[in-house]
């Protein structure tokens, strides 16, 4: 059976709750945490780079990550954003069913 997920995504530093209400509105996922100010250092065109960003802590399902970087791709001012998805391998299952109940599967998707 498809499982949760946590999802990964940094933005530029004021962004993050731009995005994260986008997706939260968009029912793709049940809950975004937006965590300000992270330090972020990459590889960028050949150059190190130091930026302040924020990070988003998505909380969805297998199903619904396809959609999700689709959509965050949408309305994400980086060319390559960064939006990696890690399964819940354990977890509050009233917290983990919650979340199933809440995300709505695009027509199309799942």
């Amino acid at each position: 059976m498809p499982g949760e997920r946590v999802v990964f995504i940094t933005a530029p530093r004021g962004e993050g709750s731009r995005i994260a209400k986008y997706i939260v509105e968009k029912r793709l996922a049940a809950c975004v945490n937006v965590v300000h100010g992270i330090t972020s250092f990459y590889w960028w065109e050949g150059r190190l780079v130091e930026d302040s960003e924020d990070l988003l802590v998505v909380k969805t399902v297998e199903e619904a990550v396809g959609a999700l970087i689709e959509e965050v791709k949408k309305v994400h001012p980086y060319t390559v954003p960064e939006i990696v998805s890690l399964p819940i391998e354990k977890g509050n299952r009233d917290y983990l069913e919650w979340v199933r109940r809440e995300v709505s599967l695009p027509s199309g998707h799942g």
